[in-house]
């Protein structure tokens, strides 16, 4: 039996849309990220969306400091714009989004598995002295490092003309 499943292509995307406001706090728009986990249908994801916050206030989370209401404009055609409704997300809004989602959607099912690992990562993390912290970090770091290496190599004699 494995002992590491790495959902990667979820971690890929959902690394990939996240943003950063000023201060550097990550974070996610409902709009998205709901695709992703398999809602195309806004009224569908909306319904999730407000699932998952009442989830965060019953457990006693404040939900304004996870799920933040925003408006965006977008392009609707003819030099013409309109406002629409998302959702400024933290990684715990988006982490209740999927637990509150439809098991039944493969990209549920993998996201959920994804947010389990990240989980069990970090536990097993905090349980780490502080060396096998910088250990562990640095193995890390060497790993993508090897992995960016190999795409720069691939990428470079992919591009010259033979």
């Amino acid at each position: 039996m494995t002992q590491e499943i790495i959902p990667a292509s979820l971690n890929t995307d959902f690394e990939s849309i996240k943003k950063a406001d000023d201060n550097g706090i990550e974070y996610w728009q409902a709009r998205e990220l709901m695709p992703l986990l398999g809602y195309p249908n806004w009224q569908k994801a909306e319904e999730v969306v407000a699932r998952a916050a009442r989830a965060c206030i019953n457990s006693g989370q404040v939900m304004d400091n996870h799920f933040i209401r925003m408006v965006k404009m977008v392009d609707i055609g003819s030099n013409t714009v309109r406002e629409i409704r998302d959702w400024k997300l933290d990684r715990y809004a988006c982490y209740s989004i999927v637990q509150n989602g439809d098991p039944n959607k493969q990209e549920i099912a993998l996201a959920q598995t994804y947010f389990a690992v990240q989980t069990r990562r970090q536990e097993v993390f905090e349980q780490l002295s502080e060396a096998d912290k910088r250990l562990f970090i640095r193995g890390e770091v060497s790993t993508e490092n090897k992995k960016l290496f190999s795409t720069a190599k691939k990428d470079l004699f992919s591009a010259r003309p033979l």
